[in-house]
């Protein structure tokens, strides 16, 4: 079975500035995996880098033939500016883009799509609602609907659980635990190692560089996590950007 995601050398950052260095490896199709990692360890970077929305300083990513409207990207809510007047309705609906078209109508089928949606995060009633409005909980419903709406192959889920009560973290990862029964290759930054251990088979440490990745129970050891804090730590943010043929470390 060939991989859904290659990571050949691959080195991401800004500016010129690295911000993940030299990551190999391979995502099966179907995997349901964690990426962990102190703050700062690169995990949003490494997501825009496979959502597309950073081209890597050198190395490659792989898709398996995917393109960018084969991926599902949730955010960070930090990412989304709540001020933008839009409805809850109308910024679900654009989930629909890869079929309809940014420009396209929203006929009889697409609202009902769309109010499914809303429905199966818990979200009835709200469609008239501007986004602004929401609490962090709601806010987190809304973007799983609208990755819901997206039916994508690769689901990339970026902190999807921060800040929001127990029961919608229950309720969303039941839509994460779907999606895997379906087949569906799920991504997802993490920091709840509890709930990494509980529900994600595999997992990648991250800390700027590639600590483990692997089974999850071999990654989550006490070693491999006081290694990740220690290398975070003593990453310099002015370094340049690394040499590509640099010598990379085993993922």
């Amino acid at each position: 079975m060939s991989a859904q995601i290659k990571f050949r050398n691959v080195t991401l950052g800004y500016d010129r500035h690295p911000a993940v260095h030299h990551l190999n490896g391979e995502v099966a199709p179907g995997a349901l995996m964690a990426v962990i990692g102190p703050n700062g360890a690169g995990k949003s970077t490494l997501f825009r880098g496979v959502a597309g929305i950073l081209k890597p300083l050198s190395g490659a990513i792989g898709l398996g033939g995917l393109d960018s409207r084969d991926i599902a990207y949730l955010p960070q809510s930090v990412d989304i500016d709540r001020s933008f007047p839009i409805s809850v309705f109308d910024f679900v609906g654009s989930g629909l883009w890869r079929s309809t078209g940014p420009f396209g109508g929203i006929g009889k089928a697409e609202r009902e799509k769309i109010l499914a949606a809303l429905a199966a995060v818990g979200l009835n009633g709200f469609e008239n609602r501007s986004i602004g409005t929401l609490s962090g909980g709601q806010m987190q419903r809304m973007l799983f609907a609208r990755v819901l709406l997206q039916d994508s192959r690769l689901i990339v889920l970026d902190e999807p659980f921060n800040a929001i009560d127990a029961k919608t973290s229950a309720d969303l990862i039941a839509l994460v635990r779907r999606w895997h029964g379906e087949g569906r290759t799920v991504l997802a930054a993490l920091h709840d190692l509890e709930m990494v251990r509980s529900h994600f088979p595999e997992t990648l440490l991250l800390a700027r560089g590639p600590v483990a990745w692997g089974p999850t129970a071999e990654v989550l050891t006490p070693e491999n996590l006081l290694v990740a804090m220690k290398m975070c730590e003593a990453f310099d943010d002015s370094a340049a950007a690394c040499a590509a043929d640099m010598p990379s470390r085993a993922a």
